[in-house]
């Protein structure tokens, strides 16, 4: 039961993270049971295995299927971007969003190649979040309602959810939201992004120590982390995770942003990312410390640093792979084939 609203935004976030639905067991046992008379040596597809008992727990049927899957990318910008802490300028966001709906992204071509659904949601572009060396990205009521808008992502019968990003300076507040939620040297955090050179990687550095020093009266709470330090693609993203949980929705993570929305819900409940999946390891150093953190394996390790939910929708391919293969494998009794020890 989700508690009643309290007229508190993050109070409510927080109740509602508390009150997630676990994953089906019943289901589980059932693809166990299916798996156990399949044609193959027992346990012989590996991963393959373990990604259809996890989509049965999270869409808590026996019989997991992958019929509307849908990568959603949330694009924003950030005020942090004016400290030349990006190769690219913030224009670039708007230009990448153009590009995504002419097609042109590499996210569209993997979609078309995967048979994924793709949508772009623009997140007020035209008003950058707050600077964080200076101010807060978002006040609360802000958070929370974009945490909302994200839950909108889960809408339309969607089936396997995969999330990815489009903001320029999006690995500086990343990097910021990490070093809050684990500590050690802010720079261990900070890695090149979109490929700054040498003095826009000491900017990016600077910027995210300056962050922590502004608001280090406040990240003891992961969603004050979210808020100040993160911005409105990171809580979009945080918003469709806590959605997909209560619409029996299974999570594909992109990379190193998109995790950091992970990071924060992982820190208020580690539960509240149990449905979630990550799907590579990006090529930014300081996500595998990340993944490790909230003892989560990747999917892919393909080098990709790009973003826009590439290496999550490559992952969804696996996963539909993984469940066309349970679904349609015959079994021993069909097919004839002796079973061990036969």
């Amino acid at each position: 039961m989700v508690a009643a609203p309290s007229g508190i935004p993050f109070d409510d976030i927080r109740a509602l993270i508390a009150s997630l639905p676990g994953p089906d067991l019943d289901a589980v046992a059932a693809v166990r049971a299916r798996d156990a008379v399949l044609t193959k040596p027992a346990g012989s597809l590996g991963r393959l295995e373990e990604l259809v008992e996890w989509m049965a727990a999270w869409q808590r049927r026996p019989s997991p299927a992958v019929n509307r899957p849908l990568v959603a990318i949330f694009a924003a910008n950030h005020g942090v971007a004016a400290r030349g802490v990006s190769a690219y300028p913030a224009a670039v966001t708007q230009q990448m969003v153009d590009n995504f709906a002419a097609g042109g992204a590499a996210i569209n071509q993997i979609c078309v190649a995967y048979n994924l659904g793709l949508k772009v949601y623009d997140l007020a572009l035209e008003v950058p979040s707050g600077d964080i060396t200076v101010e807060p990205a978002l006040d609360e009521a802000a958070c929370a309602a974009t945490m909302a808008f994200g839950m909108e992502a889960t809408a339309d019968g969607v089936d396997l959810l995969c999330l990815g990003e489009m903001g320029i300076a999006n690995t500086t507040v990343a990097a910021a939201m990490f070093a809050a939620l684990y500590g050690g040297d802010p720079g261990g955090w900070v890695g090149r992004g979109t490929g700054v050179d040498a003095d826009g990687l000491s900017r990016k550095r600077e910027a995210v120590t300056a962050a922590l020093a502004t608001h280090k009266a406040h990240l003891d709470d992961p969603l004050e982390i979210l808020r100040r330090l993160g911005g409105r693609e990171v809580a979009a993203m945080a918003g469709a995770i806590i959605a997909a949980r209560v619409n029996n929705i299974p999570v594909v993570v992109d990379g190193f942003v998109a995790t950091a929305a992970a990071a924060v819900l992982h820190a208020v409940d580690a539960r509240a990312i149990d449905h979630c999946q990550f799907g590579h390891l990006s090529a930014e150093g300081a996500h595998g410390r990340v993944l490790e953190k909230i003892g989560r394996k990747p999917l892919l390790d393909l080098g990709m640093r790009l973003g826009e939910g590439t290496g999550a929708a490559l992952a969804a391919g696996i996963i539909k792979a993984a469940v066309a293969t349970h679904a349609g494998m015959a079994t021993f009794a069909q097919a004839g084939v002796s079973e061990k020890g036969d």
